[in-house]
């Protein structure tokens, strides 16, 4: 399968982000990030297929967009995609905690590490809103794209 790339620049550094054939978002990532992608060889640039893609980032980083309108195609495990579904319900502006995003699944208490495990592994910063994922107690705690890109999030969206 062909997977389209392109790059985008933002306010918190160049975003890479990758579709599938079809045009289907499949992941943004920041330089640096913790399991992020790279641009491969044998990938085909494509800028005009994500041209939805970097105008809603734009608008987003303007302050004139609060709710991405792109279609995303994830390959995770149910589990992973029940918590990224959850985080899409998170909305432009407020905070959750990873013991909300379980209770909002169905999962147990105990299964709070699982849900961290699961929104550190999102393949779509920014877009799919892991950022808006805090501590129980406040506290900002990790993020893929480090922390300070999540503070510059919560920022400009008037979380912080």
């Amino acid at each position: 399968m062909t997977t389209l790339w392109t790059s985008v620049d933002s306010p918190v550094g160049p975003l890479l982000l990758t579709a599938d054939p079809t045009g289907a978002l499949t992941s943004v990532s920041v330089p640096g990030q913790k399991n992020g992608r790279t641009a491969q060889q044998s990938w085909r640039h494509e800028p005009a297929a994500f041209r939805a893609a970097e105008e809603q980032i734009a608008a987003y980083f303007a302050g004139e967009l609060k709710d991405f309108r792109l279609e995303f195609s994830t390959a995770g495990s149910e589990f992973r995609e029940r918590v990224w579904g959850a985080l899409d319900s998170v909305p432009y502006g407020a905070t959750t905690t990873y013991g909300e995003i379980a209770a909002r699944i169905g999962a147990s208490r105990a299964a709070v590490r699982a849900v961290g495990g699961a929104i550190g592994a999102n393949p779509l910063l920014i877009v799919r809103p892991c950022h808006r994922v805090i501590g129980a107690d406040g506290s900002l705690t990790g993020y893929a794209g480090g922390l300070e890109r999540k503070v510059q999030l919560l920022t400009l969206e008037g979380s912080l």
